[in-house]
């Protein structure tokens, strides 16, 4: 019998090295169980799904300002990725950069480059470079695949690992609120959240390196995060409940990072 559940354990190490990926920058293994081209596809199709059932907002200042700072953050990272050889994981990435009008304090990116912002944060973000510090986090996750690091998770823990494609087939409800689940939109508590805490703390990371890539001071984002504890104050869990860093260890991390950010600055 232990001989067994040695043979079994082995498989299931095997399996798991194998489906394990890196994320650029950090060197972070992770887990991937989902083909890239299953994972843009789904996306492509949830985003324009979103912004056919939500209102887009009409200020053009505003619009122009997100398409903006999120055309240059893009660029800057595919720059950087081809100069170093890394531009694997942006293959198939069709950016795109949607204002919807909502109070939420907000934002969120699909694989394949699919940004979407909402109204209600721009009072917080101010400027350019805040709101780069905003959209430096969020195309963090799609570039570090975190979507597919928690969706690959969710497969295992809740579908007993099924493949992407046979579990949109077989249980497409349950894949499309899984799916959604992974990047933030009508995401509730459950397990895996210290690997959704990591995740944000590594977006923290590598969002202050891809805006100081564009150009954009990365020291703004402590004033950034700042803003937004005096804005969520009382609306936010506690740190063990949450899957997003207190604000304060947020900031505090920021500061140790900041020296590391500053050395791909580009004025």
């Amino acid at each position: 019998m232990k001989k067994i559940f040695l043979i079994i354990g082995l498989f299931i190490n095997a399996f798991l090295f194998s489906s394990c990926s890196t994320v650029p920058i950090t060197g972070r293994s992770q887990l991937d169980l989902i083909p890239d081209n299953e994972m843009l596809s789904m996306s492509f199709q949830q985003y324009d799904q979103f912004l056919k059932s939500n209102k887009e907002s009409t200020n053009q200042d505003e619009i122009s300002l997100v398409k903006r700072v999120g055309g240059r953050i893009a660029a800057a990272v595919e720059k950087y990725f081809s100069e170093h050889n890394l531009s694997d994981p942006l293959q198939g990435y069709k950016w795109e950069f949607h204002l919807i009008q909502s109070n939420e304090a907000n934002a969120w990116c699909m694989p394949g480059g699919k940004v979407v912002v909402y109204t209600g944060i721009l009072p917080i973000t101010k400027t350019d470079a805040g709101l780069a510090v905003v959209l430096g986090h969020e195309i963090a996750h799609a570039v570090a695949k975190h979507g597919n690091e928690r969706m690959s998770q969710a497969l295992l823990t809740q579908l007993g690992g099924l493949a992407l494609s046979e579990a949109v087939k077989n249980k497409p409800e349950t894949t499309q609120n899984i799916f959604m689940a992974a990047f933030g939109i009508g995401a509730q508590l459950g397990v895996l959240l210290p690997f959704s805490r990591t995740q944000e703390s590594e977006a923290d990371h590598l969002g202050l390196i891809f805006m100081a890539m564009a150009g954009y001071d990365p020291h703004v984002a402590l004033s950034f995060w700042q803003r937004m504890a005096v804005a969520m104050k009382g609306k936010t869990p506690p740190e063990f409940l949450s899957d997003h860093p207190s604000n304060q260890t947020r900031i505090d991390d920021i500061k140790n990072e900041l020296p590391e950010a500053m050395t791909y600055y580009q004025k």
